[in-house]
């Protein structure tokens, strides 16, 4: 029987306790280890300048300000205040964040219009572009970093990433405390949102050695706004800090993450009268289950013949389409057509959807720094993922994915050589990932239901998960990826520094597609039961000039070229992609910008203009990797004003071109409603449209659903008096009109969001009380645009309120 949420956290927080008293034995002293130095900023009470010396970048240690590459950091204080609870919140903080919908699970923010990667620890984690929502909660901080990964952390995309700092890291922290010290909180809102958390950090003793800990761990059992969607996940994490010597460091501990809950495809048959007012087109088609099994399946659908392919929302003559329809499609047709106003819970889910993951993270890494100019680091990283997903419309999918990777950091600080001072990173590393994936969309439907309706025999297709039909695609196997990787970090006068670094990667490929696979006969290379298998060498390097002028300036350049594997959803190789030799592609950088801290290290603002592209057309991804060119400006700004008011902004302008489809000329994509001008939708809403759009230029090339402009200001308050101990946070963010589809048909509309929070906080307890937005804006997020932008939109959040309680011991 599943345990209760009540009793799952009286679980966690005696473990937790009996954790700390079994480890907090003895107080380690200050002395024992060592910590990196650090700019205080008076009145910044919730670290919102970024002073803290940062390794997700180039690993050298610099603070935001000195690092020559677009970077925002925000702390777990920041995303408290901001109300930042997922992935998708980011963009209230972080220029060049704006995210698209996949199907409502926030696995990875697209960087700069492109779908980013995540690291944890410094380490690239099995892709996540949507598998399960990562954790926000559990992070102790979060570094974005626009353009590609440092040559020592492995071959990356070119939008950016994701540094994920977890909570147990405040092991570093907690091996100077003289006791132990935790906290246990729930937090509860809008539609039966549930979530208990606790956790627990001190110094301690292993095997005699001095040490520090912390551990974490977090439940949640919600509902949702959304019909026939909940969550239910578990988050457990631990770290350990080890001073082994005075010299040797060991650092370990890991992540357990169980989630459970569905993706949200939202509302189908998509018209611009849908967005604007809600009026919805409803009906069923005529069903073809035959055999009386209450399914759609793979073997009926073909007998029905659902699928109807046309040429763009301009090309075609209607009056033949509908003819045609009529005379040789009669089971796409409504047989009992009408509108209704649709709200924006109803959406395309049922109660069988699924999506189900298990991810365990494990890392150590030992340290060696004998204060002279060598340090030696050896990180090693494990990860597995488990996904299962299920989507009764027609799609489902299940990867099994694990990765080993150990990282070898030779890191010097060279003497200085008269206004010379230089740092030197040498890194051989390897990585292994091993993959088995499957999935099915051979036969998706997002049209045949109607949202006013439950689900029904008409709709509800077979799964290739449950062994009800083959899978689209089948793939099993591996890669390992031996490389060599150095950097350099050179100041020349105390004032301009460059950052230079190169990288070779071998990469040994193999990728089999088994032989439950549906065989393409239009590609010779997708082929059931065959395999393939490849070597390759890649190069990548990355310079950056930066000078330090008057005034806390700092203006500099970067330039990249990267190297980059083309994995699926589940971390896979398809086996077509490699067979055509088209697994790793290159993507190119070119970044201007200045950055300043001043007024006392009191206020920080870095603005630049970045140009990026893929240039390999053939080798891409249209999910997770897309051969696009982007180019845009990007701005923030933070200023603590006084202890008692805070500012933040950001600001991005940002165009993305699809390259691939302005070389081709055309861009496959699946029609909705409103791409078929001049014919009564009633016609074909009960099967699907695959489609050519016709792309004449540069300017019909632009992706659909990513912004041209968004902005944001927030403002953090802390009052004393009578009120002290209060704060309160007040901002609002500002998104543009953006298409939904490629086809560029319907439009979604620009949007405001107003959030406020307020919180009190003494020695032992913390209330708060959040709101998000505020004025109950109506708005929408565009869904795989590309491919199905204009069939379904997801309608996001109306007004919601979070309240929260944490006991501090």
């Amino acid at each position: 029987m599943k345990r209760s949420l009540l009793s799952r956290s009286v679980r966690a927080v005696c473990s937790l306790s009996l954790a700390a008293a079994a480890v907090s034995t003895s107080p380690a002293r200050a002395e024992d280890g060592a910590t990196l130095d650090t700019v205080v900023v008076e009145g910044d009470r919730i670290n919102v300048i970024p002073t803290e010396p940062l390794e997700s970048v180039f690993g050298f240690g610099k603070s935001a300000v000195e690092t020559p590459r677009s970077i925002t950091t925000i702390s777990n204080e920041m995303l408290n205040k901001v109300m930042i609870t997922e992935i998708d919140d980011l963009v209230a903080l972080t220029p060049g964040s704006f995210t698209q919908s996949f199907f409502g699970v926030a696995g990875s923010l697209d960087v700069r219009g492109t779908p980013g990667e995540n690291y944890f620890r410094g380490v690239k984690r099995i892709d996540n572009p949507g598998n399960y929502p990562t954790p926000i909660g559990a992070s102790d901080r979060i570094d974005v970093v626009r353009g590609p990964a440092s040559p020592i952390y492995g071959p990356s995309k070119i939008g950016g990433y994701l540094n994920f700092v977890p909570k147990s890291a405040r092991a570093t922290s907690g091996s100077y405390l003289n006791e132990a010290q935790g906290e246990f909180g729930v937090t509860s809102g809008s539609w039966d949102k549930k979530i208990v958390h606790a956790e627990v950090g001190g110094p301690g003793e292993l095997f005699g050695k001095p040490m520090g800990y912390y551990l974490y761990t977090e439940f949640e059992n919600s509902g949702s706004y959304y019909d026939n969607t909940t969550t239910d996940q578990s988050i457990y994490q631990a770290s350990f800090d080890v001073s082994v010597s005075d010299n040797v460091r060991l650092e370990f501990g890991g992540m357990y993450h169980d989630f459970r809950g569905n993706q949200v495809a939202g509302w189908n048959r998509l018209t611009q009268d849908l967005v604007d007012n809600g009026t919805y087109i409803t009906g069923s088609p005529a069903s073809l289950d035959t055999n009386g099994d209450g399914l759609l399946s793979d073997v009926e659908s073909e007998a029905g013949n659902i699928s109807y392919f046309i040429f763009g929302p301009t090309i075609s003559d209607p009056a033949e389409i509908s003819a045609d329809l009529r005379d040789t499609r009669p089971n796409m047709a409504l047989v009992n057509p009408g509108t209704a106003r649709l709200n924006g819970n109803q959406v395309l889910v049922q109660e069988d959807d699924t999506l189900e993951d298990e991810v365990l993270t494990l890392y150590f890494d030992y340290i060696y720094d004998g204060g002279g100019i060598m340090k030696v680091t050896n990180k090693t990283f494990f990860e597995s993922l488990d996904n299962n997903n299920e989507n009764i419309y027609g799609f489902s999918q299940f990867a099994d994915t694990w990765v080993v990777e150990d990282q070898l950091i030779f890191s010097f600080d060279l003497p200085a050589t008269g206004p010379v001072k230089a740092g030197l990173q040498v890194s051989p590393s390897i990585r292994h990932q091993d993959f088995e994936h499957g999935d099915n969309f051979a036969y998706e439907y997002f049209d045949r239901r109607d949202l006013t309706q439950p689900g029904s025999p008409v709709d509800r297709r077979t799964m290739a998960t449950r062994g009800q039909e083959i899978y689209s695609a089948h793939t099993t196997g591996s890669y390992t990826d031996y490389a060599l990787a150095m950097m350099a970090d050179v100041t020349f006068f105390e004032k301009l520094n460059f950052i230079g670094g190169v990288r070779y990667d071998y990469l040994d490929m193999e990728s089999t597609q088994e032989l439950d696979s549906i065989d393409d006969p239009d590609n010779p290379f997708d082929d059931p039961g065959t395999s393939a298998d490849d070597t390759e060498s890649a190069t990548s390097f990355s310079g950056s000039l930066s000078y330090e002028l008057p005034l806390g300036l700092r203006p500099y350049v970067t330039y990249a070229e990267q190297s980059t594997l083309i994995l699926g959803q589940g971390g896979q190789i398809p086996k077509p992609t490699l067979a055509e030799g088209n697994a790793v592609a290159d993507s190119k950088l070119k970044e201007f910008g200045i950055k300043s801290q001043m007024l006392d290290n009191r206020l920080y603002v870095a603005i630049d203009y970045f140009e990026q592209e893929r240039v390999d057309y053939n080798a891409q991804d249209t999910v997770t990797n897309n051969t696009t060119e982007a180019k845009g400006y990007e701005f923030e700004a933070r200023w603590v004003v006084n202890p008692f008011v805070t500012l933040t902004g950001a600001y991005t302008g940002l165009k993305v071109y699809n390259l691939g489809a302005e070389d081709a000329g055309t861009q496959f994509s699946f029609a909705g409603a409103a791409d078929v001008p001049g014919v009564d939708p009633t016609l074909f809403l009960g099967g699907v449209l695959p489609s050519l759009v016709m792309v004449d230029g540069r300017e019909a090339s632009r992706k659909a659903g990513i912004p041209d402009e968004m902005f944001s200001l927030y403002g953090m308050f802390s009052f004393g008096g009578m009120l002290s101990g209060f704060t309160g946070t007040l901002g609002a963010t500002h998104v543009a009109s953006v298409w939904s589809g490629f086809s560029k048909t319907v439009k979604l509309p620009s949007y405001t969001l107003l959030n406020a929070s307020v919180y009190y906080e003494n020695q032992h307890w913390k209330l708060g009380l959040q709101g998000k937005n505020l004025t109950d804006e109506r708005y929408f997020r565009s869904n795989f645009p590309d491919l199905f932008g204009s069939s379904v939109v997801l309608p996001e959040l109306p007004r919601s309120v979070l309240v929260s309680a944490s006991y501090k011991f």
